[in-house]
């Protein structure tokens, strides 16, 4: 990671509430940035979350007797809402897309494509939170490739905020959030409610997805020098 002078959230102090859209390609992708989208919500600007696919991939077959498909993507889509919930963010602010799930079908993709910028042209974001392009996980870059597509072919005015993830490659950072103990432990409750991924990481890792997650929080934060013990980090773009 390459750091250059980069700011904090507060440091932005945008004029006016903003229209907040997070693009997570998978259940679960919005909690690794909670911290940083509690203090936009909690300073009045309005959070919207698209889970773009189901993410039924993440759950092995077997877990608690499950092996069919759309039994593994209603697990997850429980566990997001219940995380979102306990985040405190409304109901009706929450959305699942099921993007990508026939990748046989040649016109899925424009079908795809079309329902992600409606998406996105009904809530007109002024903020997009949303996985670095330079990942790993085919699915974050994806995801980065198709928002890229409808902001320039709608010419929206946004600013985008590349988020690390575990699979993130390389990054600059241009914003972070330091936090602390107490919110990382509040963070790492939400985690935890993906129990589905809880439970694959201590049996495939050692460890709890939860650690994952804050183990990459706490690495960023030790590499820009932080005051506090973690930070969920941020490159930024801007589009218009």
């Amino acid at each position: 990671m390459s750091v250059q002078k980069p700011c904090t959230l507060e440091e932005l102090q945008f004029a006016t509430p903003q229209t907040v859209v997070v693009l997570a390609p998978h259940p679960d992708d919005f909690d690794a940035i909670a911290v940083s989208l509690r203090r936009l919500q909690s300073c009045g600007h309005a959070i919207h979350v698209a889970v773009l696919t189901t993410g039924a991939n993440g759950i092995e077959d077997g877990w608690n007797g499950i092996t069919d498909r759309q039994a593994k993507a209603q697990v997850r889509e429980a566990e997001q809402r219940s995380s979102c919930a306990h985040f405190g963010l409304p109901e009706e602010r929450l959305q699942f897309l099921h993007l990508w799930e026939n990748e046989d079908d040649p016109d899925r993709d424009a079908v795809d494509l079309d329902r992600l910028q409606t998406y996105l042209l009904q809530r007109r974001p002024d903020l997009v939170f949303l996985p670095h392009c330079n990942d790993s996980n085919r699915t974050h870059r994806r995801t980065y490739e198709r928002f890229v597509t409808i902001a320039h072919m709608h010419r929206l005015q946004v600013l985008a905020f590349l988020a690390q993830d575990a699979k993130t490659l390389e990054m600059r950072i241009d914003l972070h959030t330091d936090f602390d103990e107490e919110e990382a432990a509040w963070k790492a409750e939400l985690l935890r409610l993906h129990r589905s991924q809880q439970e694959r990481n201590l049996k495939t890792r050692g460890h709890g997805f939860d650690q994952r997650v804050l183990a990459v929080n706490r690495a960023a934060a030790q590499a820009m020098g932080s005051a506090l013990p973690y930070a969920e980090v941020f490159e930024l773009r801007r589009f218009d």
